[in-house]
C-alpha cells in the first residue's frame, strides 16, 4: 500500500482479531488515572477565573486591578487589563509547552508509570505552593508545577479526556462559587484543592502497573507479557503482544519523524496538525473558560452572579461533550465542525450586538438583557462542546500514519498550548481595546475555520489507520498538493 502504512495489513487483521480479553481492575485503574489527570487539568482551567475575579485574591497580588475595579470613572473593558494577572493564567500553558518536551524522554527510559507519578507530586507540589502564596514569584512558581501531569495525560488526545477536562472545569466552578463566601482566604481553599486530585493520581500511578507497550519498547518483553495477561485476564495473548513487538521494532527504525512530517508527501497533516488545535483556541472557548466570572463582572454582573454564570456555562460543556460523543460516529466530524461554527458565528455576533448596543463605560446591562447574553454564551459553549472542542484532539489523532506519528501528536499538542498561552496572556488587553468587538474577532475566526472544514478537511469517520493515506489522495484538493507519484498510486 502506498504512503504511511507498513508491513502486512492483511496479517495485523488477522491478529487483531484473536485479540482476547476482558475489563479488569487494572484497566478500571488504568482509566480512572487518566480520568483524574483530565479533571485535574481541567480544575486548574476552571479555578483561574473565579479566584481572579475575587477581590480578596486581587487585593492581595493585584493591587493595581483591585483599585481599577473599585474606580467608577475606569472603562469596564479595562479594569482587568493586567499582564500580571494574565501571566497567573498564561504561566500554566508556557509551562505545558516545556513539559511535553521533558515527558517524551522520561516515558521513553522510564515507562509511563514513572512520568505519571513524577506529575502528581510535582502537581502537588505545585497547589501547596499556590494555597500558600505570600507573593506573585510563588504564585506563578505553583502554577507552572501545576502542568507536568496534565501535558503527559493529555497525549491520548480522545474524547473521554475531553469529558473528564469538562467535568474538571465545571467542579472548579462550583468550588469557586462556593469558596468566595470564605473572605478573606476562600481563594487558597480553591488553589490548594487541586492536591486532592494530584493525590488520587500519584497513588493510582503507583498501582498502575507499568504499560505493556512501554516494557516492550525497552526491551522488557517477558514482563511485558505478564502485565498485558493481567490486563487481558487471560494468558492467550500471543497476537497482541506480537503486533507490541512489531510495532516496537518499527517505531524505532523511524529515525526522523519531524524531518519526515516536513515532506510533501505528509503535507495535508502538516497543515491539520497545526491549523486543528490552533482554530480550536481561535474559537475564544479558553477566554471564556478562563475569564468567565472576570467577563461577566465586566458586563455588571454582580460577584455571586458571575460565579454563578460560569458554573453553568462549565456545566453546559460536560453535556455538550457527551452530545458529542454519542454523535462523533453516527453523524460525522465534518457535520459537527460545521454546524458547531454556524451556530459559535451566530452567538458570538448577538452577544457583540447586545454588548455594542446596551453596554458601555457609563452604562450597565438590564437584568433582561443579561439574560440573554448567558444564554447566548451557554449556546456557544454548547457548540464549541460537540464541535471543536473533542473533534480538535479527535481528528489529529487519528490522520497521522505510522513514520510521523509521534511528530505529529507532538506538534498538535505544542501548537494547541503555544495558542492557549498567547490568548491567555492577551486576552485582557485585547479585551480592552476591542471592548465588545472581542467576539468579532472570534466569530471571524470561527467563519474562517468553519470553511477550512468545508473545502479541506475530508470525512475521517469510520477510515482504518493504514487507508488514511488514500484519503488524502482522492481529496479533490489534497491530491493537487501530493507528489504526482503518489497521485498516480491512488488509483491503486
Amino acid at each position: 500500500m502506498a504512503g504511511g502504512s507498513f508491513g502486512p495489513t492483511g496479517v495485523a487483521k488477522e491478529r487483531a482479531e484473536q485479540y482476547q480479553g476482558k475489563v479488569t481492575s487494572y484497566v478500571i485503574i488504568a482509566c480512572l488515572v487518566a480520568a483524574i489527570g483530565g479533571a485535574i487539568f481541567g480544575y486548574d482551567i476552571g479555578v483561574s477565573g473565579g479566584v481572579t475575579s475575587m477581590d480578596e485574591f486581587l487585593e492581595e497580588f493585584f493591587k493595581t486591578v483591585y483599585d481599577k475595579k473599585k474606580q467608577a470613572h475606569e472603562s469596564n473593558y479595562c479594569k482587568y487589563d493586567d499582564q500580571g494577572l494574565a501571566a497567573f493564567t498564561s504561566s500554566l500553558y508556557l509551562a505545558g509547552l516545556v513539559s511535553t518536551l521533558a515527558a517524551s524522554p522520561i516515558t521513553r527510559n522510564y515507562g509511563r508509570r514513572a512520568s505519571i507519578v513524577c506529575g502528581g507530586i510535582s502537581f502537588l507540589v505545585g497547589a501547596a505552593l499556590n494555597a500558600g502564596a505570600v507573593n506573585l514569584p510563588m504564585l506563578l512558581a505553583g502554577r507552572i508545577l501545576l502542568e507536568v501531569a496534565p501535558t503527559h495525560l493529555r497525549g491520548g488526545l480522545n474524547m473521554m479526556f475531553q469529558l473528564a477536562t469538562t467535568l474538571g472545569i465545571f467542579t472548579a466552578n462550583m468550588v469557586n462559587y462556593g469558596t468566595q463566601q470564605l473572605k478573606p482566604w476562600g481563594w487558597r481553599l480553591s488553589l490548594g484543592l487541586a492536591a486532592f486530585p494530584a493525590l488520587l493520581m500519584t497513588l493510582g500511578g503507583y498501582l498502575l502497573p507499568e504499560t505493556p507497550n512501554s516494557l516492550v519498547e525497552r526491551g522488557l518483553t517477558e514482563r511485558g507479557r505478564r502485565v498485558l495477561e493481567k490486563l487481558r485476564g487471560t494468558q492467550n495473548v500471543d497476537a497482541e503482544l506480537q503486533d507490541m513487538v512489531d510495532a516496537s521494532e518499527l517505531a524505532n527504525s523511524i529515525k526522523h519523524p519531524f524531518r519526515n512530517i516536513l515532506q510533501k508527501q505528509h503535507r495535508p497533516q502538516l497543515v491539520m496538525a497545526v491549523c486543528m488545535p490552533m482554530f480550536q483556541i481561535l474559537t475564544g472557548i479558553n477566554s471564556i473558560l478562563f475569564y468567565a466570572p472576570v467577563l461577566f463582572q465586566t458586563m455588571g454582573f454582580g460577584g455571586n452572579a458571575s460565579l454563578y454564570s460560569s458554573a453553568l456555562t462549565g456545566a453546559v460543556l460536560v453535556l455538550s461533550t457527551l452530545i458529542s460523543i454519542a454523535l462523533v460516529d453516527k453523524l460525522g466530524r465534518r457535520a459537527l465542525l460545521i454546524s458547531g461554527g454556524v451556530q459559535m458565528i451566530i452567538c458570538q455576533a448577538i452577544v457583540s450586538v447586545i454588548l455594542g448596543l446596551k453596554f458601555g463605560d457609563d452604562q450597565e446591562l438590564s437584568k433582561g438583557y443579561s439574560i440573554v447574553v448567558v444564554i447566548f454564551i451557554c449556546l456557544f459553549v454548547v457548540a464549541f462542546g460537540w464541535s471543536w472542542g473533542p473533534l480538535g484532539w479527535t481528528i489529529p489523532s487519528e490522520i497521522f500514519p505510522l513514520e510521523i506519528r509521534s511528530a505529529g501528536q507532538s506538534i498538535t499538542v505544542a501548537v494547541n498550548l503555544l495558542f492557549t498561552f498567547v490568548i491567555a496572556q492577551a486576552f485582557l488587553s485585547m479585551l480592552c481595546a476591542f471592548k465588545f468587538g472581542i467576539f468579532l474577532f472570534f466569530a471571524g475566526w470561527v467563519l474562517v475555520m468553519t470553511v477550512f472544514v468545508y473545502f479541506l478537511l475530508p470525512e475521517t469517520k469510520g477510515v482504518p489507520i493504514e487507508e488514511m493515506t488514500l484519503l488524502w489522495k482522492r481529496h479533490w484538493f489534497w491530491k493537487k498538493v501530493l507528489p504526482e507519484a503518489e497521485s498516480n498510486n491512488s488509483s491503486v
